[in-house]
């Protein structure tokens, strides 16, 4: 990206997350100098809406001790982050419209990150609804992007992400995939990557990075049957396969889902029915980590 970009340097390409686990400390910062400096008598009460809430720690140790905070505290925390929106947009634009729709848009996110801890993670049926909220808002926070720029988006996430079907109906009751087919219609793609062994990286039960290898998949898995089609790698529009191959597809069977934690057993997955496209490689290496 970095090479393209000095290249095109009118043209460049541009890197957004959409996920809500986490707001770093530029978000609120963004908020709080526009607010100084556009609207300096609404200071001290943005201070009091985001009193405890702007980042100190790493993002891991940040969303630790989130969580630790009882259930009434983070809700109270929602309560507050949910006004600052709300104020900024009873203020008018002024003169830079861009800082104020920026202001605007950071504030609701710190919003989003703040909602999404606003669930009781005793309660299982706020587990799901919790998953929904941020597979639903990740899918809002891309069409914006999109929208607000105009241009081509590649969205990379876990395949369980990505989908049009989840894999984990009971956790995940709908995808961020499935949110983004209802917004943009044939305008989203989706594209599923299953591999037959290999290496990979990916966060243990001890919560510590690990670089896994897998040896080729189980008898009556998606992937054992890809794997003898006699092309080692291949792409795949299952949107055009017709039968007999289109009744295997579009049949749920088990298959590997590995996203950032391991181990994790193989979902029943019906490619046809969760990806429009399948990347198919024989065999994959692990990324090699930068020191950090």
């Amino acid at each position: 990206m970095r090479a393209y970009n000095v290249r095109h340097p009118g043209d460049p390409v541009r890197f957004m997350g959409d996920d809500i686990g986490w707001a770093g400390p530029g978000l609120y910062d963004s908020v709080s100098a526009y607010v100084a400096d556009a609207h300096p008598e609404l200071s001290a009460r943005l201070a009091e809406m985001y009193r405890g809430l702007r980042p100190t720690v790493p993002a891991g140790t940040y969303i630790e001790q989130y969580l630790d905070k009882p259930y009434a505290e983070r809700k109270e925390m929602a309560q507050r982050t949910g006004q600052v929106p709300e104020l900024l947009k009873r203020q008018a634009p002024g003169k830079d419209r861009e800082a104020y729709d920026w202001a605007v848009r950071n504030a609701a996110v710190v919003d989003q990150v703040a909602r999404q801890y606003d669930f009781d993670f005793d309660d299982p049926t706020q587990i799901s609804a919790a998953m929904r909220y941020r597979d639903e808002t990740m899918a809002a926070n891309g069409v914006w992007w999109q929208r607000h720029t105009g241009t081509k988006v590649s969205l990379s996430a876990h395949d369980a992400h990505v989908g049009h079907v989840p894999s984990d109906p009971a956790n995940y009751p709908e995808t961020q995939g499935a949110f983004l087919r209802d917004s943009l219609g044939s305008g989203y793609r989706s594209v599923g990557l299953t591999f037959e062994r290999g290496s990979f990286n990916a966060t243990g039960p001890d919560g510590v990075i690990h670089r896994w290898t897998l040896g080729p998949a189980g008898t009556g898995s998606n992937e054992r049957t890809l794997d003898q089609v006699r092309f080692a790698d291949y792409l795949v529009d299952l949107r055009s396969v017709g039968s007999p191959a289109r009744t295997w597809l579009e049949t749920a069977r088990p298959t590997r889902s590995i996203g950032a934690d391991y181990p994790e057993d193989p979902h029943d997955i019906a490619l046809a029915r969760s990806y429009d496209i399948l990347i198919r490689l024989h065999s994959v290496t692990a990324a090699r980590l930068r020191d950090r």
